[in-house]
């Protein structure tokens, strides 16, 4: 097609959307920042690692285009290409701090996280989240997502956060993809060789019928550039994690035990009434609850027994100066996806709920109370009605409320006795200021289950495991994951299950000196960077990158 965007490199779409002449490229292809990563894996890196930075103008205003290469490893999220946009996008916060404006355009066309490097993917999205974030307080932050891959995995919750998301009839947007989902929870729940079913559920024309897309435009270089400078003029901004209260009193009204399709999925988007949905301080009932190793902690740190809210998956109280929060497990829970305390779309509009009204509560103190969350989630809920209603936006609104704790000033602390999976732990943990956790053989912490990881990557279960072996970045169990550097304590002496007196004890110092340490430091998630582990040997790809971004940012 003449003039097509879609059919541009990542590369060309940048320099498509600027003014003629004013285009510069960022820590390009010659500077040869590859990935450390993939060739100890036996896949030949990128030399730009499939991230463009394009800094020029749009209609004269200062603008910094960050365009995802979809050709390259399906626009994963690394740890040199997520450096490379945090640090781009941290340039961007600070010469808007300092009276400079500029406007920065999100290019989507990513699977999510880079499987090769599952667990510094995480991290850099969450860091893109917050980075977002901060920037939304200036400016707006304009995502385009033109076709081809689409905005799956961790960047559709991104795409959640940003201000104001155009696309066109080609792109796709959702949390996990269908071949994920009929991995984990069968071919009956999405069948993924049913094209008609996908785009009908996750193309633009459902999407922005329902409030996940803003704007479709044509497939045509001028429209796309003259929606983004309209978008960037008007400083249009969706506010689409602001919305909880809407979601939940939509949640009220389905039967998840009944099929849902699109048709009437849409008339139940338009027909609803928003009702407020505070979430009630856990108390202390007679009746067993199911276990898990997040309300085992739960309510030891917080001496509530059996605890109870009105979300049977979201624990919350506020006791001794802190808010406790917990995703938790309920066999019985009328969205079967969240049954084994997955993160799902009810999980994360509560959670919102929560944070939010402790920010608003603690707006005029100028001690912020920290907010303690307990992470075990196994994963975000895998289901067809989950992806149709959105749950990228349901855990890019509880991201997004604990990101703008801690940038209020509260410490977000994650302690995290449990699995930290997928956009599980995006949703409710790395967003902290601080993260503890204990040295279990039991936890998981990674971006996807080991079955539909080797699917994705084309391996088999033995051939994952054996890579896990050699990279870190992939490994599944807590010890690989200390060595990336983004802990603040890895506790030795206290197992998941073994909540005895003189083990809660000890955490809850623990937890103390983190919100101390807290306290002192910045409300930014830079504490990563600057661990002893991180600056040796964790984050050092990481490092370079920032450097370099700082280094050419204000070069004529």
């Amino acid at each position: 097609m003449k003039n097509s965007f879609v059919e541009l490199s990542g590369r060309d779409r940048a320099l498509a959307l600027l003014d003629k002449g004013t285009a510069r490229e960022l820590v390009g292809p010659f500077d040869d920042m590859i990935s450390p990563h993939l060739e100890p894996q036996g896949i030949v890196p990128e030399s730009d690692d499939g991230v463009i930075l394009m800094k020029g103008q749009l209609e004269h205003k200062n603008a910094l285009v960050i365009s995802i290469e979809s050709a390259f490893q399906g626009g994963g999220i690394g740890e040199v290409s997520g450096a490379k946009i945090v640090a781009a996008l941290e340039q961007v916060l600070k010469d808007n701090q300092n009276g400079t404006e500029i406007y920065p355009i999100i290019i989507l066309d990513t699977g999510g996280v880079r499987l090769q490097e599952a667990n510094y993917g995480l991290l850099s999205i969450s860091e893109i989240q917050n980075a977002v974030i901060a920037i939304k307080k200036y400016v707006p932050v304009i995502g385009l997502i033109p076709g081809r891959v689409g905005s799956f995995g961790g960047m559709s919750i991104t795409s959640a956060i940003l201000s104001y998301l155009i696309a066109t009839k080609k792109a796709r947007i959702g949390l996990n993809g269908p071949e994920v989902i009929e991995q984990e929870a069968g071919v009956r729940e999405f069948d993924s060789s049913d094209k008609d079913l996908i785009w009908d559920t996750l193309g633009t024309k459902q999407r922005a019928a329902t409030g996940i897309v803003d704007e479709i435009v044509d497939d045509s270089v001028e429209v796309m550039r003259d929606a983004v400078t309209a978008a960037i003029a008007e400083k249009k901004d969706a506010k689409r994690t602001e919305k909880a209260d809407f979601y939940l009193s939509l949640l009220d009204k389905l039967d998840m035990s009944q099929p849902l399709n699109t048709t009437e999925y849409r008339q139940r988007y338009q027909d609803v009434e928003t009702v407020a949905h505070p979430i009630i301080d856990a108390v202390s009932t007679n009746d067993e609850k199911p276990k898990s190793r997040g309300r085992l902690w739960f309510e030891k740190l917080t001496g509530i027994q059996n605890a109870e809210t009105n979300v049977p998956t979201v624990l919350q109280a506020t006791v001794g100066g802190k808010t406790y929060i917990a995703i938790v497990p309920d066999p019985k829970n009328r969205f079967p996806r969240v049954q084994n305390g997955e993160a799902g779309l009810q999980e994360g509009f509560a959670i919102a709920n929560v944070v939010n009204k402790v920010i608003k509560e603690d707006a005029d103190k100028d001690t912020k109370r920290p907010i303690i969350l307990v992470v075990d989630v196994p994963s975000q809920a895998y289901g067809y009605k989950e992806e149709l209603i959105g749950i990228h936006v349901a855990l890019a609104s509880s991201a997004a409320a604990y990101a703008k704790a801690r940038q209020a000033g509260h410490p977000v602390i994650s302690f995290i006795p449990g699995d930290a999976v997928s956009g599980g732990f995006l949703a409710h943990g790395l967003q902290s200021n601080r993260m503890i956790a204990l040295d279990d053989d039991s936890i998981t912490i990674q971006a996807m289950s080991k079955a539909s990881a080797a699917r994705i990557t084309q391996r088999t279960i033995a051939e994952l495991e054996e890579a896990t072996k050699h990279v870190p970045a992939m490994a599944y169990d807590i010890d690989n994951y200390e060595k990336l550097g983004a802990l603040y304590k890895l506790v030795k002496d206290v197992s998941s299950w073994d909540a005895n007196d003189q083990a809660v004890t000890e955490i809850k110092k623990i937890i103390d000196e983190a919100v101390e340490s807290a306290r002192q430091g910045e409300n930014n998630l830079h504490f990563r960077y600057e661990t002893k582990i991180a600056k040796e040997s964790g984050r050092v790809a990481t490092l370079k990158m920032r450097q370099a971004v700082a280094d050419q940012w204000h070069v004529s």
